[in-house]
Formats: C-alpha cells, structure tokens, sequence
C-alpha cells in the first residue's frame, strides 16, 4: 500500500473540515444550501457520520457532539441522529489585498482563510508563519484577498477571467480547476447559498487566468480511484502550505511519531509501522482523498482525534498530525477484538470493518503493517 491509500476510508480518509482543525482550505458549501435547523436523519444503510454530515450542512463534530457518539467512526442504519440547530456561516466576500485581521478566539488559519476567500498558503506566507501555522488571540494578520498558494504552486494569473459553464461543472470543481475559492466565486457571481449554476452561464473567475487550471500538486486519481474535485482542491492546497512552511525530516517525524505512541500508551511499533505505511514519515505527504501528513489523517477524522484528546489539532502542524493518528489508532486497539481488527479500522473504518470485514486492499495493509513492526520493535 503506497502513501496515498486509494479507498476513502471512513475513519482515516474522508473530506470535511470545521474550525477545530487547519485542514480545510476551501469554504464547502452545504448541497441543499439551507440553513441549519431543528430535525431528525435516520442512519441509511452505507451511511457515514462523515456523509451525512456533508449531506446536511453540518459536520461530524457537531453531529458527534449532539447526539454523544462515543466512536463518531460508528453509525448503525436504523440509527436516529438529532441535527443540528445552528445555521452554519454562509460565504464571505473576498478580503481586500492586504486586509488586515484581528484573531479572535476560536479561530484557525484555515477558517480565516476560508472566510475571505484565500487560502491557507497565502495567509502562512504573508504573515511568515512558521510549519504549525501557529496565530494567537488579539494577533494581527495580514489577509492576501483572493490570494493562492506560492508561485511554485501556481502560476501568475489577472483577475475577472471568464468562464462558460458545460455540463456537470459545479462551483467547487471550477474554483479547484482555476486555482481560486468557492467563496471567491460565489461572490464575484452573486451566487445564492445553494451556488447554483447553468450551463451555458458565464462566470467571473477571481484571480484566475481563463481556462488555465493551477499548477497540479496532487492528482485526482489514485489506484483507480477518482476524488471529488473539492476534496482535491483542498489536498491541493494543504500540499502547498506543508511546502511552504516547510516540515521536519524524516528521521525527526519517526523520532516524533514513537514519542508520541509511549507518552499516550500506545505500542511504538505499531505507531511507527502505520506511519511508515501510510507516508514514509513524509509530513508533506497529501494524498487525493485530502489525508494529511505523516499519519495520513483527513479532515473529519482531525475533528474526532481532537475529541479524543480533548484540544484542537491542526493537522498541518507535525506533532498535532501525529498525536491525531496516535490517538485514533490508541482509540481502535481500546475497541477492537485484535490488533488486526484495530489496524484494518485505522485505514477502512471500523464501521465498515464491522459492516463489509475487510477487503482486500485492507487485509494487505493490515499485514505489511504487521511485518513492519518487527522492523520497528
């Protein structure tokens, strides 16, 4: 099994975000476009906690929080889970180049990134932040409007380009292709909440040249798999602020990675072992599912990892990443029947592991991990 794992994977791999965590770079915007309400959803058969959250416009913390998951990565069909009743933040129009910003608590690089239409590369680069892209309260940012990742990651551009919408386009799969943001488009549009288009409409593109797609960081295919392309879009711009700020080595991510497994009473070898599989203790590693870093965790799953450790975890900072996937991997072994059960939950789900077993894939990730921890003990 290769860095990027090819299956979405329920626990390790899926693709939202909240302010709890620096992983998302784009707004998402909710599929039905309302505003968050009072209600009822009751757990279909193939449901995620991370799918329905999407479906929603809510995220897996939330839901996980008001209905007290123990193991957000377990959802029964039949299961009636309460919504949410806050309305989530509609799209804010792009700041200003050089704005400037006061942090308020609670806030996250990539949640101040997302409320003005830039990304987190551009804020880590402007305001020379260093590899944990670490703000405090009261700080004072200085907010590129409409700004994209460093030039390596893509190229000049002039702003107002246009572009045609063709069948199947959605506003998330034209600002990743274009190298810009939902928010940025939706406002330079006029979109409603929902972000609905036509074909045939014609779009103004902030800070995009016409037609050219940004320079391409991580691809939309793996093992045969394709990813959504707001999902890659946001790999995209993870990959580049982790290139940007620059990461630990790799002997040093190791060193980190079994630290971490003793001081939070998981075996080392089995830290190590997963960590090499999953990226090499490459921290820049950022596969198409948007799994981030050494331990290779996504968006949804850095929500639940911080539950469990009780703190927010920016998942671009290496030894947040890295307690995030010691921390679930520590939560799998606690609740699993053996330590293959625990190892296969860590890269398909422990739902689906309970659902489907394991497949294929899994049983030989399950047992090269198993080999490398003879290397590791």
């Amino acid at each position: 099994m290769s860095v990027n794992s090819p299956r979405p994977r329920t626990v390790v791999r899926a693709a939202t975000g909240t302010g709890a965590t620096l992983a998302l770079a784009t707004v998402a915007l909710a599929a039905t476009g309302t505003a968050g309400h009072a209600d009822d959803y009751t757990v279909r058969d193939g449901d995620t906690l991370t799918s329905i959250a999407r479906r929603t416009g809510t995220t897996v913390a939330r839901l996980a929080a008001d209905n007290a998951l123990a193991d957000p990565s377990f959802v029964r069909a039949g299961q009636v889970l309460r919504l949410s009743t806050a309305a989530p933040a509609g799209p804010t129009a792009p700041a200003p180049s050089g704005a400037s910003y006061v942090v308020r608590s609670g806030d996250t690089v990539s949640g101040i990134a997302g409320r003005h239409g830039t990304t987190v590369a551009a804020v880590v680069a402007a305001n020379g932040l260093d590899g944990r892209a670490f703000i405090r309260v009261g700080q004072t940012l200085t907010i590129p409007g409409g700004a994209r990742p460093t030039a390596s990651a893509a190229p000049a551009t002039s702003p107002g380009a246009a572009y045609t919408v063709q069948g199947g386009d959605t506003v998330s799969a034209i600002a990743s292709r274009h190298g810009t943001t939902v928010a940025a488009v939706v406002a330079a549009n006029g979109l409603d909440a929902r972000a609905a288009i036509r074909v045939g409409q014609t779009l103004t593109i902030p800070g995009a040249t016409s037609g050219a797609p940004a320079t391409t960081l991580v691809g939309s295919t793996f093992a045969g798999r394709t990813y959504a392309a707001h999902v890659v879009g946001a790999a995209n711009q993870n990959k580049a602020a982790l290139l940007a700020a620059g990461v630990p080595s790799r002997a040093d991510m190791q060193a980190k990675v079994a630290a971490t497994a003793r001081a939070m009473g998981v075996d080392p070898a089995l830290a190590q072992a997963v960590a090499f599989q999953e990226s090499g203790f490459e921290h820049t590693s950022v596969s198409p599912a948007n799994a981030i870093g050494t331990m290779q965790v996504i968006p949804s799953s850095g929500e639940w990892a911080s539950q469990l450790v009780g703190r927010p975890l920016n998942l671009l900072d290496p030894d947040d990443n890295v307690v995030a996937g010691v921390a679930i991997l520590r939560s799998h072994v606690r609740t699993a029947g053996d330590l293959p059960t625990a190892i296969a939950s860590y890269y398909q789900g422990a739902s689906s592991v309970q659902r489907n077993g394991m497949f294929s894939d899994t049983r030989r990730y399950v047992a090269n991990v198993q080999t490398l921890m003879t290397r590791f003990g």
